[in-house]
């Protein structure tokens, strides 16, 4: 008997990264949607205690390894997927299978609900990049909760005005700050869930993309990013080996955002 993929695991309809796996995840047990960590932040925390049970009945569950797809550009909106536990990254691909980085989704965040709410096909490719667990609500308990709860479709469009919100101020930034002002604010960003500071005070940073990820997501040729990175630790203000990144001062990352100097 031929076992099935997980929701969203349709043939893929543009080619995915060659570091991509194709094998199908297994259904793991997870928290309860009544104790997950990330419900305050997500939708569903204006659903009721009822409604939260209704909802996690009706969900599955899966875990993905570092690499494989969720759902690919081009696979029919089924529903939605709700990241409960680790990273995802975004990336859309053009007619001739150029890919670029679009964004990362972390606990809380929901995926793929613009495409369903469109009634059109998924514009992105969803990546895992650490181990993580994904929930899925198909069309039918989306349906059935949004009829019975108007405050849910209220909180998704807030948060497509969030999303809005958040790629005008990315476009912004693209036209007022310079590379290296840019990758100082992206390594702030990632400091907030994936830092640590050493006994000597030094913040240490897990990069979760590739120098070529970091690039395409900040609009720029990897070359680029490459002199930047030299650029930044000539003038000590961090360190990059492989995907980790020292930074003996903080301040001096700070500084970099009121700098003006293009690289």
């Amino acid at each position: 008997m031929t076992k099935k993929n997980p929701p969203g695991r349709a043939r893929p309809i543009v080619s995915a990264p060659a570091a991509v796996g194709t094998a199908a995840c297994g259904t793991h047990g997870a928290s309860s949607c009544l104790t997950c960590s990330g419900r305050d932040s997500a939708e569903w925390g204006v659903l009721d205690k009822a409604e939260l049970r209704r909802l996690d009945a009706a969900r599955s569950t899966h875990v993905y390894k570092p690499g494989q797809v969720v759902y690919y550009q081009g696979n029919p909106a089924l529903g939605v997927f709700c990241v409960e536990s680790g990273e995802i990254v975004l990336r859309r691909a053009d007619a001739q299978g150029r890919s670029a980085v679009m964004g990362m989704a972390t606990p809380g965040r929901a995926l793929g609900y613009r495409a369903f709410f469109a009634g059109r096909a998924h514009d992105e490719t969803a990546e895992a990049l650490t181990e993580t667990r994904i929930c899925f609500l198909d069309r039918g308990i989306l349906r059935e909760l949004l009829d019975k709860d108007s405050r849910l479709g209220h909180r998704f469009f807030k948060r497509v005005e969030e999303d809005l919100r958040a790629s005008e101020q990315a476009r912004m930034a693209m036209g007022l700050l310079d590379v290296r002002q840019r990758l100082a604010h992206l390594l702030l960003a990632l400091k907030e869930r994936r830092g640590s500071v050493e006994s000597d005070g030094t913040l240490l940073i897990d990069l979760p993309l590739s120098r070529q990820d970091i690039a395409s997501l900040l609009g720029v040729r990897p070359e680029t990013i490459a002199r930047t990175i030299r650029a930044m630790e000539d003038a000590g203000v961090a360190s990059f080996v492989g995907r980790s990144v020292r930074v003996p001062d903080l301040n001096l990352l700070l500084d970099e955002l009121e700098s003006t100097e293009t690289v």
